[in-house]
């Protein structure tokens, strides 16, 4: 199923000289990859913090764009230039699930969306990316399978983030929304394990 992940290669092209020179100053992988959890983590506490002001929701939008950059540099930094370690194989997956509920559950705070499903977004989030990593362990591929995968998750509420920043009132289209985002998060999980199970060995 189609996914906005599928775009990543032409992404990586045009961070790639980024990548080579940030390889020549000594920046690493995981480096790159703890900086985008801080990242996350001041924008999710900005907007636990001013809930009601309109115009911190302007920050999703923001750091969901550069936070897709800084995870396609941390794993070129990796591949491209000898950086692969499994430390940091392990940062950049619990990075990924850590940065997303830090950034997202503070949502449950604006007024108009409502708590009782941001919590179970973070939740199947973090399923999906389980499942993704799951069939590895058991000689398939990492999965990266939609429809509602890390970068579909970030133009999502990236766009609550511009729509909400602006002034739209949030009530009553973001629940739908979120409603509709569980039911795709739950088909992500479903996707990644069969397709990663068929690609693996009978046992």
């Amino acid at each position: 199923m189609a996914s906005i992940y599928d775009l990543k290669p032409a992404f990586q092209n045009l961070l790639r000289p980024v990548v080579r020179w940030l390889a020549a100053h000594g920046v690493t992988a995981n480096q790159v990859t703890v900086a985008a959890f801080v990242l996350s983590a001041a924008a999710g506490a900005a907007v636990a913090l001013w809930p009601e002001r309109k115009e911190v929701l302007l920050l999703l939008p923001a750091v969901l764009f550069i936070r897709m950059a800084l995870n396609a540099v941390d794993g070129m930094l990796a591949r491209e230039h000898g950086q692969a370690s499994r430390l940091g194989a392990v940062l950049n997956e619990l990075g990924d699930v850590l940065s997303d509920a830090v950034l997202y559950l503070p949502l449950a705070f604006v007024a108009g969306v409502s708590g009782w499903l941001v919590v179970p977004v973070v939740i199947l989030a973090g399923a999906t990316e389980f499942a993704g990593v799951l069939t590895k362990l058991e000689g398939g591929s990492r999965r990266y399978d939609g429809p509602m995968g890390k970068s579909d998750r970030a133009v999502v509420f990236g766009l609550l983030g511009v729509l909400g920043g602006f002034g739209v009132p949030l009530a009553p289209w973001v629940d739908p929304i979120l409603g509709l985002v569980c039911v795709l998060l739950v088909l992500t999980v479903v996707n990644r394990v069969r397709r990663g199970l068929a690609e693996t060995p009978a046992r």
